[in-house]
C-alpha cells in the first residue's frame, strides 16, 4: 500500500519499494550539480516514487530544497543528469535543453540483425551504400497514462542519428544522437528499425516485472552531455561511467 500527502508540491510516499542504487556526483559548482544516474531511479517524484528519485535524494544529501532538474531521464535510463541548485539560474539551464543547445550522446545495446523498414517516417542512410550511420525521422506521440509511445503519420517531431559502434556477437553497441527530445524517442526509434534495446520492458511489447526486480536493466545510457555554460561561457563536457552489460539480454 502506498499512502501519500502533499508537501512543497510533491506527493510524499510513506511506503514505497526501495531502490538500492545511488546517483554519483560527477561535478558541482554553486549553480549546478551533475550526477551519473543509475538505472531504476526516477529523475523526480511521480506515482509511487518519492524517495526513490534523484531529485529527493540530492535535496536530502545537500540539504538544499531548491534543487530542481534542468532536464529529465526516464526511470529506466541511466547516465548524465544536470540539476540546478541556484534558483536564479534555473531558467538559463533549462532553456539550454528546451532550445536544443545541448549535444546529447547516448549508447545502447541492441541486436545485430538486418534493419527493417519502419511503417511510418523516413530512414536516410548517411554514408551509402552502408546501412549505418542513418537518420531516423518520424512523428512520436506519448499520452499521459499510456505506458507506450507510438509513431503515426504527420509532421515529424522526432529525429535521431544512429551509428553502429561495435559488435559483441549477437549484440552490438549503437551510438545515438537525438536531435529532439520526445518521451521514449530512442526506444521507439530503435524498435521501429527492428533493433529493440536490450532489457526494454515496453518495446516491442509490455513486459510486467516486479518493482524490486533489478536483474535486467534497460541497456540505454545517456553517455555524454556537452554545452556552453550560460554564465561562464565555459564548454562543459560530462561523461557517464555506467557500463553496458550484455547479461541484460532476455
Amino acid at each position: 500500500m502506498v499512502v501519500g500527502s502533499e508537501e512543497r508540491g510533491h506527493r510524499i510516499v510513506l511506503e514505497e519499494p526501495q531502490i538500492p542504487f545511488e546517483p554519483k556526483v560527477i561535478y558541482e559548482d554553486r549553480r549546478i550539480i551533475v550526477v551519473d544516474k543509475p538505472h531504476f531511479l526516477a529523475t523526480m517524484p511521480r506515482g509511487m516514487w518519492y524517495e526513490g528519485t534523484v531529485l529527493i535524494r540530492m535535496r536530502q544529501q545537500y540539504e538544499e530544497p531548491d534543487i530542481v532538474p534542468a532536464h529529465r531521464l526516464d526511470r529506466a535510463t541511466a547516465g548524465v543528469l544536470v540539476l540546478v541548485r541556484d534558483p536564479a539560474a534555473r531558467r538559463a539551464y533549462q532553456m539550454l535543453f528546451q532550445e536544443h543547445r545541448v549535444c546529447k550522446v547516448y549508447q545502447c545495446l541492441a541486436p545485430v540483425r538486418p534493419m527493417v523498414r519502419p511503417r511510418t517516417g523516413t530512414v536516410r542512410h548517411l554514408d551509402p551504400p552502408r546501412v549505418f550511420p542513418l537518420e531516423r525521422r518520424s512523428r512520436v506521440i506519448k499520452r499521459r497514462g499510456i505506458l507506450q509511445a507510438w509513431e503515426e503519420r504527420g509532421p515529424v517531431n522526432a529525429v535521431t542519428r544512429v551509428e553502429l559502434t561495435a559488435g559483441r556477437g549477437c549484440l552490438a553497441t549503437y551510438t545515438l544522437y537525438p536531435q529532439t527530445g520526445k518521451t521514449h524517442q530512442l526506444r521507439v526509434h530503435m524498435n521501429a528499425l527492428g533493433l529493440p534495446i536490450v532489457g526494454d520492458d515496453l518495446y516491442p511489447r509490455i513486459q510486467t516485472r516486479a518493482y524490486d526486480d533489478f536483474s535486467r536493466p534497460l541497456q540505454l545510457v545517456a553517455r555524454r552531455l556537452e554545452f556552453t555554460d550560460p554564465f561562464t561561457g565555459v564548454e562543459r563536457i560530462f561523461t557517464s561511467s555506467v557500463p553496458l552489460e550484455p547479461q541484460g539480454e532476455a
